[in-house]
């Protein structure tokens, strides 16, 4: 193994492992709030209990966020130096915003957990805001600096020099805006299924548990929400990457000939040597239409760069397809449960709804690691898009396969003891049906109504 490849494995392992922790830290305060908010209101012992359990949560994907972060702040120093020496006068300013808010949000969470009966309840819930707020900063801050790799602005290179450097205009480069919202959209989608596939689980045991019924009639809106988002999203980065990384483009639709009415393909095994894709069901006109809103617009193929110049292209058009395939099977069934909602004017929670939800409960996750495949790789060669190619930025420290090895054992340990901090979490949960919130009646909970959630 080459050391570029140990330090791209060693980047992608902890940028994998670290975003799934982004992610709850972004969505799962959203959901604390909108508990506790509704525990003001009805002082329904349920919603406190509720808001317990998930501030437990988002203490525990927040310690662990804590440390994978670290972690990867370290690695872009000692893997990156290169890059980092010479975009750091470019993009540190949205680095040190992200620290900001990183810090904001550990204070607030910290007033939050040890708030209770200590401060007023309205400001106790309004600290809870700030989490949430501050969470989802964070996220885009991160996201606006890895938006500037793909779009680079805000400076010039002169003698090999960056000079005029511009942080404002890097920070606000031509990919921020479409890149922090698929992103932050794609958080709440991603988070919001994976609790209602838990809670639809928890269900199908236990029909009548109150606890789970308020629980999935307020993260189920948000999932069904950001599905519908979600597309009108992907389609404006569709334009963004078809304007400003047309190799990119190509790429993810295994997209060879320059064309007109270039077809969009579904599926599809490209052949990098023979620079075709074969067995994808094609549907004329509608990749143009996607990247440009024109049928008739051109869009440039593979074969107009070299070859030492083309993402890895069969990586890159798996990954946006499976990307792709989760979000339509999310929103699929984000729509059915919205129109059972608004038909019954009360949660739906049929067996065969709620045994969908949990067959989709992953696929947020998958989604969100299958689309940063998709941003990073499809980067390549470039670090910094047109500008530095990654061979030119890694360090030139030999043995890294010493430390993506002590990274991953670091990893599997620190993930077993999240997965068992949080069945225990959810069992705890279970704990709930046929206890004090269970519904005895088997009728109808009182959060089935037209204006539960």
């Amino acid at each position: 193994m080459t050391d570029l490849l140990a330090a791209r494995l060693d980047m992608a392992l902890s940028l994998g492992f670290h975003i799934v922790f982004a992610a709850v830290g972004i969505a799962m305060p959203l959901f604390m709030a909108i508990s506790e908010a509704r525990w003001l209101r009805t002082r329904n012992p349920v919603d406190l209990a509720l808001t317990r359990r998930w501030l437990e949560g988002t203490a525990i994907m927040f310690a662990v966020g804590a440390v994978s972060g670290t972690v990867l702040s370290f690695e872009l120093g000692l893997l990156w130096p290169r890059f980092m020496r010479w975009a750091g006068p470019v993009i540190g300013m949205p680095f040190s915003l992200e620290g900001f808010a990183f810090f904001m949000e550990a204070i607030f969470i910290g007033i939050y957990l040890y708030g209770w009966n200590r401060i007023p309840p309205l400001a106790h819930w309004l600290s809870g805001v700030v989490v949430a707020a501050s969470g989802a900063l964070s996220g885009i801050f991160v996201v606006t600096a890895n938006a500037w790799m793909n779009t680079p602005a805000g400076f010039r290179i002169e003698d090999g020099r960056v000079v005029d450097v511009d942080p404002i205009a890097a920070m606000m480069n031509p990919a921020a805006l479409q890149q922090t919202i698929h992103m932050t959209i794609a958080a709440y989608q991603a988070v919001a299924f994976a609790s209602a596939g838990i809670h639809a689980w928890v269900l199908l045991r236990n029909p009548h548990d109150l606890f789970h019924r308020r629980a999935l009639s307020i993260v189920l809106p948000i999932g069904i929400v950001a599905s519908v988002l979600q597309p009108l999203s992907g389609d404006f980065s569709a334009k963004n990457v078809a304007r400003y990384q047309p190799a990119k483009l190509a790429a993810m639709e295994a997209q060879w000939e320059t064309e007109r009415r270039a077809p969009l393909r579904i599926g599809g095994v490209p052949d990098e040597r023979a620079e075709t894709t074969r067995g994808a069901i094609e549907l004329p006109g509608l990749l143009s239409w996607l990247g440009y809103g024109d049928f008739d617009a051109e869009v440039k193929g593979l074969k107009e760069w070299p070859r030492e110049d083309r993402p890895p292209v069969a990586i890159v058009h798996f990954a946006f397809q499976l990307m792709v395939a989760c979000g339509t099977a999310m929103m699929g069934v984000g729509l059915v449960a919205a129109f059972r909602w608004w038909r019954r004017r009360r949660l739906p929670v049929e067996r065969g709804l709620l045994k969908a939800l949990v067959a989709v409960s992953p696929l947020g996750f998958v989604a969100i690691e299958a689309g940063w495949v998709v941003t990073e790789v499809g980067r390549q060669p470039w670090i910094v898009y047109g500008v530095m190619r990654t061979r030119d930025a890694v360090t030139p420290m030999p043995g890294l396969i010493v430390p993506l090895v002590t990274i991953a054992l670091i990893y599997l340990f620190l993930g077993t003891m999240v997965v068992a901090l949080l069945l225990r979490r959810v069992y705890r949960s279970q704990e709930t049906a046929g206890g004090p919130y269970a519904d005895r009646d088997g009728g109808p909970a009182d959060d089935e109504g037209p204006d539960a959630a």
